[in-house]
């Protein structure tokens, strides 16, 4: 395994740390509002089918 040199390395990470597009403030605030829409539809989903399991399962061991 070769050893690379401090110096050499945070120069190496500074170079490719410069070829990175960073994103907007639009595009940030846009990205965060569709996760937290996506969060809130899938945590509906999931309570809905918690709820449907739940009864149908309540539902078979009441059958004698």
């Amino acid at each position: 395994m070769a050893r690379t040199n401090p110096i050499t390395f945070f120069q190496q990470v500074r170079t490719e740390v410069s070829k990175v597009t960073w994103p907007g403030r639009n595009e940030v605030i846009i990205s965060t509002i569709m996760v937290l829409v996506l969060v809130i539809f899938a945590s509906i989903f999931f309570l809905v089918a918690d709820q449907v399991i739940s009864w149908l399962v309540s539902l078979m061991l009441s059958i004698r």
